[in-house]
């Protein structure tokens, strides 16, 4: 039964366990909750790995932004230990060359000392344009990038980089599956989003309005009805 999976969430880049806060308690009454680490490799394949070496032997998935390439690459590796997947935020293409330079351009800068003025960029592009001014958010968002630090944030950008093209892979997803979205991600394109629920067999599409990349943290409860939704259906 789906309310005795224990559920694994995957932060993204940049984030700690701070942005599933919203979400634990709800969670945590269904079911054992793991916010696993994911900064200790500088591969997708090497933090999947990793992640299913100190996961529970089946167990429902989800995953934000980075979170969801992870979950993708664990879903690559060992399917049969997922019974749910969870895809918030985030798409199966691979690393564009034009993503690929501005990564390395923050890899330069952060190598160079400028790790708070680059996340401070960073974190200014994740919210919607009305989110921007709500300074307890932006904290939030700052204090996360501070509890990843610049050496594991290098790693993490690496690892995006290093991940495979997961579009191949959509179309063997056998288990339930929610893909989460927002109306304003300038991060990830939410048409990234339709393209993995059109290829998914039987996959759920939700969009959230008035929502920027970080919906955990802009809409909470939206985001927690999800996936309370996708664990009991």
């Amino acid at each position: 039964m789906a309310d005795t999976l224990p559920i694994l969430l995957v932060p993204g880049l940049g984030s700690s366990a701070r942005v599933y806060l919203n979400q634990l308690l709800a969670l945590w009454a269904v079911s054992s909750v793991t916010i696993p680490n994911h900064v200790r490799d500088n591969t997708m394949s090497g933090v999947a790995k990793r992640i299913l070496d100190e996961a529970p032997k089946r167990f429902a998935l989800a995953g934000h932004s980075m979170g969801g390439y992870i979950s993708l690459e664990i879903m690559r590796q060992a399917p049969e230990r997922v019974a749910r997947l969870a895809l918030l935020n985030t798409q199966a293409r691979p690393e564009s060359a034009e993503a690929r330079e501005r990564r390395l351009g923050w890899i330069a800068n952060i190598r160079n000392g400028k790790f708070d003025a680059s996340i401070d960029a960073f974190n200014a592009t994740l919210v919607h344009p009305a989110h921007k001014t709500d300074k307890d958010l932006m904290a939030v968002l700052t204090a996360m990038a501070r509890d990843v630090g610049p050496d594991n944030f290098v790693r993490q950008l690496e690892a995006i980089m290093s991940r495979a093209d997961s579009r191949p892979l959509l179309p063997q997803i056998g288990c339930p599956t929610l893909i989460l979205t927002s109306d304003t991600d300038n991060t990830v394109p939410n048409e990234a989003s339709f393209e993995m629920a059109n290829a998914i067999p039987g996959a759920k599409l939700v969009v959230i309005p008035d929502c920027g990349h970080m919906t955990q943290l802009e809409k909470p409860e939206a985001v927690t009805n999800a996936l309370l939704e996708w664990l009991r259906s």
